[in-house]
């Protein structure tokens, strides 16, 4: 931000939540050596937001974040609780939380807010080309009939302390400009990386290559590809990048924690039906089937 506007007269404002008491204490440091003001709170952002006006959230302009990935502990009866109106766009499962902190990102936002949040890569694909329903696939398709995705950009491998796996930039916008309307681009930059021990990095001559593509908004061979929102639904909301942009590597297999999520969706929704056809058995005047 000082990089690009070189009149700031005043220190930049950050506002942000943080569980892990070391990094919130990290980030409060970090706010005084770089003369920021705000406010950084501690505490489980998604079962008590602090950030609030009255008792509603805050909105703010921009938002960024990299939640916890695939993180379990938050059940229907959590996202049914919630009194912010986070969840309007449906309760992911309680094996992974990740759309969850997508809509807290975007309530989070103002009316021409952005967010940027990084995930697992499954999370633009589980669901797709399953049948039947998938809480995931539901809420991605949403967010896509709502025009609210912009963009999808593949990360390179071995980039995190926590796992060798992928990631992705999930990038929201509650106003994509005209040019921009019923569009989504999505990056493969998946090469866009040097090795480095112990992980690899993105040098900044790739950042800028990365950032270019996406602010330029066009097609570029075996990088990026501009889809409509009915392509998206036509390829049944599976948004991941390497999907319609090859850049000349050999398919790869779903990563194992994907389909283990994918699991533990399936036998979650496995006893919340045998619960309900038990009650309805019972009502009916049948012993239920699960005694």
């Amino acid at each position: 931000m000082k990089e690009k506007e070189k009149k700031i007269s005043k220190p930049l404002r950050l506002y942000g939540q943080e569980q892990n008491h070391v990094t919130y204490a990290m980030a409060k440091m970090n706010m005084i050596i770089h003369d920021m003001e705000g406010d950084i709170m501690i505490g489980d952002t998604l079962r008590n937001p602090k950030l609030l006006k009255g008792s509603k959230l805050k909105t703010f302009d921009l938002v960024v974040a990299n939640p916890m990935w695939n993180q379990d502990g938050y059940d229907e009866e959590f996202y049914e609780a919630d009194t912010f109106s986070r969840f309007e766009n449906g309760y992911p499962p309680a094996s992974s939380a990740d759309w969850g902190w997508v809509q807290l990102m975007f309530a989070s936002l103002n009316d021409d807010g952005k967010a940027a949040i990084v995930l697992d890569t499954g999370a633009v694909a589980r669901g797709s080309g399953n049948q039947g329903s998938n809480r995931e696939k539901d809420i991605r398709q949403k967010f896509v009939d709502k025009d609210w995705i912009e963009a999808v950009l593949l990360l390179p491998k071995n980039l995190f302390y926590n796992t060798n796996s992928e990631g992705i930039v999930l990038i929201l916008d509650k106003n994509k400009p005209k040019e921009r309307k019923g569009k989504i681009i999505l990056i493969n930059a998946s090469s866009e990386f040097e090795k480095g021990k112990p992980k690899n990095f993105i040098p900044d001559v790739k950042i800028k290559k990365i950032a270019k593509a996406f602010h330029d908004w066009k097609n570029i061979d075996k990088f990026t590809k501009i889809i409509t929102n009915e392509d998206a639904a036509k390829n049944d909301y599976d948004l991941s990048p390497s999907r319609y942009v090859s850049n000349g590597k050999e398919e790869e297999y779903k990563d194992v924690e994907e389909i283990l999520v994918e699991l533990a969706e399936i036998e979650e929704e496995k006893t919340k039906t045998d619960k309900e056809l038990n009650s309805i058995m019972k009502k009916i005047g049948y012993k239920g089937f699960l005694e």
